[in-house]
């Protein structure tokens, strides 16, 4: 009888323990994701591009935002080297091809600036608020690019892109 009350206390005692630890570790869990840092300085996940996106309603339902880097690069050919600036990166928003015209329509866009840009099989990104003076550019999607995230060892199965504009 003795034996058996001591081995139901260990019993007891143990999953009191592994209870406390469990509840300690949720506790240190949500308050190690809570620190997260969600500033500008800290682009970690698509929704934070999106929302810093120049007139992110639009850009979202009509295309696709983006990080927008400009960099100058010079070349020189005697002796033969390649110097790039360094960039700066801002928000921005690639339209999708068939929703040009809400920027013809906002008188953003001249019509030679659109049929020129079609006859290239190009689309239009612009950087700052369509309401104030966007650089809008003609701009080419580069299908040899390749994203280097996708299909890693060990990373799973990810969902296909959809990166036709």
């Amino acid at each position: 009888m003795n034996r058996k009350s001591s081995s139901s206390a260990f019993n007891y005692t143990s999953l009191a323990l592994f209870g406390g630890v469990f509840v300690l570790g949720i506790g240190i869990g949500i308050g190690v994701s809570s620190t997260a840092n969600l500033s500008p300085e800290n682009v970690a996940s698509r929704e934070v591009i999106d929302r810093s996106a120049p007139n992110p309603e639009i850009c979202v339902q009509y295309g696709a935002s983006a990080v927008v880097m400009d960099a100058r690069i010079f070349m020189t050919l005697n002796p033969f080297n390649v110097y790039i600036s360094q960039p700066s990166m801002r928000p921005g928003c690639v339209l999708r091809t068939n929703n040009w015209s809400i920027l013809e329509q906002r008188g953003l866009l001249k019509s030679e600036q659109v049929r020129d840009c079609k006859n290239r099989m190009n689309t239009f990104g612009f950087t700052g608020a369509l309401e104030g003076s966007p650089d809008i550019s003609c701009i080419y999607q580069n299908e040899a690019a390749k994203n280097f995230f996708i299909n890693q060892p060990g990373a799973g199965v990810t969902a296909p892109e959809s990166d036709k504009f």
